[in-house]
């Protein structure tokens, strides 16, 4: 009689627990006290290899709750517990999930394919930013994902990172607010985020393998200061670790990063999980702070369970695993029991798509007024690009999309004439071209760009004789798995540097504007080419709505406003990163391949100096400076007004006027030139930014910019420190690094702490690293 009533008792508990989880509250400390081990080990383990479970029938596998085709991955149930499946999905440029369901003929479930990250930070616009969140996260609602893995927000280290597109910035301060901007977009839809890659993750090649050996300094105002802008400003849910090692340890086993800097330090509350099948410590990664494994493997089945058994880690290190993930998972539309539709509304998602593409695109050059388009303007339209616009990069950071608008496309639905023999011309050879080269050999591959079609100049010339103006769009792509490559990629093949040079002479001999279009993802050469161009429009990878958006700025109906997010060298090789990019490999490699990745290290010799830091602190020339961006109409910037106080406060006060002819936005960057002292610091570093409103000709707007002394310091890695020095404080403003028309000096009488950090993340030996020093 008991043992019924205790065997009651114990039902009713648990059936309380699955009640409580239906109605959107669960006491995690009580249910994890009633869990068996086997259940810990199930939390903490992802199912998309699905683990066979059968002890006793006592916890089921069959799946309850959501089922998303083509998610990236999912959680364990637990029928017993009431614990549903928790949907995870890639999301860098959009939902990417499968657009077609099982038993859903009559039904499709394609995502928005947004503009990628790096063209979304080329906007400068954060309340842009969190609008284009709150879009990822209405659709991510409607189609029953819960967590999203995005946003990336790891360093463009080098223009050769292959997953630089899914990236925002060289610049820390830039990606860590879009990063922030995005997050609270997406959450105050009820979709968690998993802020990625943590840390250091800025190369392909060997990801899984390499080790990046980095300084203290550089690891927190470089590698660590976006995460840390993005976890403290906007409460993410989630954290994936990144493949690669740092300073030694892999950053998924590091109790430093994960335990140390991220939860004691910055104060993060939610869970964190691996990047899909990364680490090689199962318990190590537990005990350090890594969560949850995803995907979650058969192998991982008894494995947790075993090791707790034999005190490779405790129960109570496991049960903070487990208490972090529930207590997030408590917060999903899953566990509140939100019914998604299966239909957000993509219409007003495409409109934001849009709009973004707009503020992204970017306008490098224009003389003499080559544009905006005049209406009556006959186009020529050379390139397959033009025909064929890439939409987004490849890997996790594409979307499935139901269409996406081309270049030639969006003119023509601006009613702007193009020639239309061309135009069957470049559709025919893209349509053989591709017949022949046939279909890449699988789905996460890089795709396959069309070698570009070779005219002759006679051809050249009989287009010329029919048109008021050539374009020439060059693409560019690449993806998960792969860097890119110098030759045919960051420079342009010995064919398209002939195709501009002679289309360009065809049109200016008959005294005609030549256009020339980038549909790329990262950054390339142009100092070699780029005075064979009227104008140079960068457009990126502008996501589904790119025609349109491009449309609208060659024909003047908006004017463009994005800025670089980082900076265009002259030459590869002009960057510093590039000496030891993408590092050495430790083993024989003869048959590389990007799954079989090799124990290899590179060394970030270029310490802070990244990017614009590297090329304004060493007056290194460049063909396109971090922040450039050019407009058709023009801004003044005037009255600065700019105070510090004694703890290293600093406000700024200044106002923008629109002086040219057409309404448009501008973008005051905000650059501070801090004293040398004990630090060595870089010649100007990105403080602050923002974008006006649409200012229509004569009209001003007045911006206030409130920094407080973190915003402003270094960290000394002597003391584990980030300081203020005393001195002189130089602080520039304009609308790009080359375009500072305001400077104004505050000086700070005394040094300050401004924060104490723990002794955390350094190399395990000496690195000679650039200094501007002859010491």
């Amino acid at each position: 009689m008991k043992l019924r009533i205790l065997l009651f008792v114990g039902l009713l508990a648990f059936t309380s627990w699955e009640m409580s989880y239906a109605q959107g509250s669960l006491d995690v400390k009580a249910l994890i006290e009633q869990m068996t081990l086997e259940e810990k080990e199930r939390v903490v383990v992802g199912s998309e290899m699905e683990i066979p479970w059968s002890e006793g029938g006592s916890t089921g596998v069959g799946q309850v709750g959501g089922e998303v085709p083509g998610a990236a991955g999912k959680s364990l149930t637990n029928k017993r517990l009431g614990l549903n499946t928790v949907v995870f999905a890639d999301g860098p440029a959009g939902v990417r999930i499968d657009p077609i369901r099982p038993n859903e003929s009559n039904k499709t479930f394609y995502a928005t394919a947004f503009p990628v990250a790096t063209m979304l930070a080329s906007s400068f616009n954060l309340e842009l930013m969190k609008e284009v969140g709150t879009a990822f996260g209405h659709e991510a609602k409607e189609y029953g994902v819960d967590i999203l893995l995005a946003p990336a927000l790891n360093i463009h280290r080098n223009p050769l990172g292959g997953r630089n597109f899914e990236y925002y910035s060289e610049d820390p301060y830039l990606s860590g607010k879009m990063a922030s901007y995005f997050t609270q977009g997406v959450q105050e839809q009820g979709v968690g985020v998993s802020i990625k890659h943590y840390a250091a993750n800025n190369q392909e090649t060997n990801r899984a393998r390499v080790d990046a050996v980095i300084t203290e300094r550089a690891m927190r105002e470089i590698y660590l200061r976006g995460f840390e802008i993005a976890i403290k400003e906007s409460d993410p849910w989630t954290v994936m670790t990144a493949y690669n090692k740092v300073n030694g340890a892999f950053a998924s086993e590091s109790e430093e990063l994960l335990t140390t800097i991220l939860r004691e330090e910055w104060g993060f509350d939610g869970f964190v999980m691996t990047d899909w099948f990364a680490g090689t410590d199962i318990p190590g990664q537990l005990k350090a702070g890594n969560d949850l494994l995803m995907p979650g493997t058969p192998g991982h089945k008894g494995l947790i369970v075993q090791a707790v058994k034999d005190g490779k880690m405790s129960e109570e290190d496991l049960n903070k695993n487990v208490e972090a993930i529930l207590n997030i998972y408590k917060q999903t539309l899953e566990f509140k029991g939100y019914e998604s539709s299966g239909s957000p509304d993509l219409k007003a998602s495409q409109a934001i798509a849009k709009k973004a593409a707009t503020e992204g695109v970017i306008l490098l050059k224009n003389e003499e007024g080559a544009l905006p388009l005049a209406s009556s303007a006959k186009l020529a339209l050379f390139g397959v690009a033009s025909y064929e616009t890439i939409a987004t990069g490849t890997g996790s950071g594409n979307v499935n999309k139901a269409y996406s608008i081309s270049i030639a496309q969006g003119l023509e639905n601006s009613k702007q004439a193009i020639h239309s023999e061309l135009q069957e011309v470049y559709t025919q050879y893209i349509k053989k071209t591709r017949e022949d080269m046939g279909p890449k050999a699988w789905s996460f591959g890089p795709d396959k760009i069309l070698p570009e079609k070779i005219w002759t100049q006679e051809e050249i010339a009989a287009f010329v004789a029919q048109s008021e103006m050539g374009i020439f769009t060059l693409n560019r792509t690449s993806g998960e798995f792969y860097d890119r490559q110098q030759g045919y990629d960051f420079y342009l093949s010995q064919e398209e540097q002939d195709l501009i040079k002679n289309i360009s002479a065809a049109y200016r001999a008959e005294g005609k504007k030549f256009v020339v279009i980038l549909n790329i993802g990262g950054v390339i050469e142009t100092q070699s080419w780029k005075e064979y161009a009227d104008a140079i429009l960068l457009m990126w990878q502008a996501g589904q709505e790119g025609g349109d958006a491009v449309a609208d700025i060659l024909t003047g109906k908006v004017s463009p406003s994005g800025k670089l997010p980082m900076t265009f060298p002259n030459y590869y090789m002009d960057h510093y990163s590039s000496r030891n990019f993408p590092g050495r490999e430790l083993v024989d490699n003869p048959y590389p391949s990007p799954f079989d990745a090799v124990e290899s290290e590179v060394i970030y010799e270029e310490g802070i100096y990244v990017g614009y830091r590297y090329f304004e602190t060493f007056d290194v020339g460049v063909s396109y400076p971090f922040g450039y961006g050019l407009s058709y109409t023009q801004f003044e910037f005037s009255d600065l007004k700019a105070a510090m106080t004694d703890e290293g406060e600093l406000t700024l006060k200044c106002k923008v006027r629109n002086t040219g002819s057409k309404a448009g936005k501008e973008v005051a960057q905000v650059y501070v030139s801090s004293p040398d002292g004990k630090l060595e610091k870089p010649a100007k570093e990105l403080r602050a930014f923002a974008k006006t409103q649409s200012l229509k000709p004569g009209k001003s707007e007045t911006l206030i910019f409130e920094l407080n002394a973190k915003d402003l310091a270094s960290f000394d890695s002597a003391t584990s420190t980030w300081i203020l020095e005393k001195g002189i404080y130089t602080i520039s403003i304009g609308g790009g690094l080359h375009d500072l028309q305001l400077s104004d000096s505050v000086v700070l009488k005394s040094g300050l702490e401004v924060m104490k950090t723990s002794k955390s993340m350094a190399p395990k030996r000496e690195i000679d690293v650039l200094t501007k020093r002859k010491d």
